[in-house]
């Protein structure tokens, strides 16, 4: 495209972009002075800056996308996103929040720095990619772990943890492998609530869960272990479980219980619980934080009255 001709074809620059997003030395090299475009982004004209030596085509709000892709063409070939954009295009329902950065890495030996909305980490540890929708992210394991690691909040952590697990589909075990071998700094607090995860609890109600059944004064329980009746059938895997009077404790969470089709599995396990003649107590997450007294004494009194009827013939799995 000529210097004479570009600003007659603005279809042309846009394919030449990626979602309008493209770098002024790319448009120098389509024929746009490199001070047209910085003047194309001036207020009332029709681009947009968005990050140094990177415009948008447009103007108005970008995108996420749009914004992502500026954060690569911003950090270069080389580039990885890591973190909560990351784990979102990978499938952790969580919506992005006004003013989150979007956190890439970046080998080590190279000099490029954070900038406006885009956070860079250099390290020796660059993963390889896994492309989804045309992006290169970081795998789910490494993204949660970034994130993580730049949080003090422990309860963030763990309820950030918790959804890695029972969304991503991530193995607690890879989680502690993958803080084992990476870097040490931030890992105090991921490190901490990942014991809880690993100690059975799938979500961050059932670790608060944990701590709370510590206070009934009753006999410890198992947790998530898989409960079977006389005949070998499977009947639920219980969130705790105290076995000598035959207490189930379900933490039912409305997001993954509740909703469909959890809501229709929920019935089903509820339907078998009392087939089985399984004492249950069901408990949402919010009465755990906001009235722990009333779980302690749902759950006492409910031992209490396992504990003086004849137990059912079930077990738990071997």
């Amino acid at each position: 495209m000529s210097r004479q001709t570009w600003a007659r074809d603005a279809e042309a620059l846009f394919a030449a972009s990626r979602l309008g997003v493209i770098t002024v030395a790319r448009l120098e090299s389509l024929g746009v002075p490199q001070r047209t475009s910085y003047r194309r982004c001036r207020p009332g004209q029709p681009w947009q800056r968005l990050l140094p030596g990177v415009v948008l085509l447009r103007t108005g709000e970008p995108t996420r996308r749009q914004l992502v892709e500026g954060a690569l063409q911003y950090c270069g070939d080389q580039a990885v996103v890591t973190g909560l954009e990351s784990c979102r295009r990978q499938g952790l329902r969580q919506p992005a929040q006004p003013g989150e950065p979007i956190h890439l890495l970046l080998p080590a030996h190279l000099k490029t720095v954070s900038s406006g909305y885009v956070l860079v980490e250099r390290t020796t540890r660059v993963p390889a990619a896994v492309r989804v929708d045309g992006l290169p992210l970081a795998p789910a394991v490494r993204s949660v772990l970034d994130e993580c690691r730049r949080s003090t909040d422990l309860g963030n952590v763990r309820a950030l943890l918790a959804q890695a697990v029972q969304q991503l589909a991530i193995d607690p075990a890879d989680l502690s492998t993958e803080l084992e071998n990476g870097s040490r700094r931030g890992s105090a607090v991921p490190r901490a609530a990942l014991r809880e995860i690993t100690r059975g609890a799938r979500s961050a109600a059932e670790a608060a869960a944990m701590r709370l059944s510590r206070r009934t004064g009753l006999p410890a329980p198992v947790w998530n272990f898989e409960l079977r009746d006389e005949r070998g059938r499977y009947i639920a895997t219980p969130d705790a479980w105290w076995d000598d009077v035959a207490l189930a404790w379900e933490i039912d969470s409305y997001e993954f219980h509740f909703g469909q089709p959890g809501y229709a599995a929920t019935l089903a396990r509820n339907n078998r619980y009392a087939a089985a003649g399984v004492a249950v107590v069901q408990t949402v997450p919010s009465q755990v934080r906001s009235n722990p007294d009333a779980v302690v004494a749902e759950l006492v009194a409910a031992y209490r009255a396992a504990a003086v009827r004849p137990r059912p013939p079930v077990r738990l799995a071997s």
